[in-house]
């Protein structure tokens, strides 16, 4: 899966309404993805892995958060769509309304594995390209 066809599958998944802890949109796009093949569930995992745990993980984002408050922070900016997502990329200003309303996007972050059960009948012990421990960008947490 690629960058646009990740985008393109959260924007069609979204809610009408506003669901800014994305508790509609993750199970829409676990259905959308239980009923596609296993290639699309992990290249949608990678993709997620990219753009949670490696663009969003920045010092710049980073404030006082816990590390499951910055994670979950993070992934209600993801679940918000591409624009705002690289809003924040460009304006780092952006983020602040996430992390200081506390906005969590948690069931994001599951998405992926659910479908999988649903398709494989078994648990995913996944690995993604990049780690989601929150602060293990070192790029972006350089000085």
């Amino acid at each position: 899966m690629n960058e646009d066809a990740f985008w393109q599958l959260i924007e069609d998944c979204r809610p009408t309404e506003a669901d800014p802890e994305a508790e509609l949109l993750a199970p829409a796009l676990t259905e959308r993805l239980a009923q596609s093949p296993l290639s699309l569930v992990t290249g949608f995992a990678e993709q997620l892995s990219w753009a949670l745990y490696y663009q969003l993980d920045r010092k710049e984002y980073g404030y006082d958060l816990s590390d499951d408050a910055f994670l979950y922070t993070r992934a209600a900016v993801v679940a918000a769509g591409r624009a705002v997502f690289e809003g924040v990329l460009q304006n780092p200003a952006a983020f602040t309304p996430y992390a200081t309303k506390l906005i969590w996007a948690e069931s994001l972050l599951y998405t992926p594995d659910r479908a999988y059960k649903r398709i494989t009948g078994e648990e995913w012990d996944r690995n993604t390209r990049y780690s989601h421990e929150s602060r293990s960008n070192t790029e972006g947490w350089a000085d």
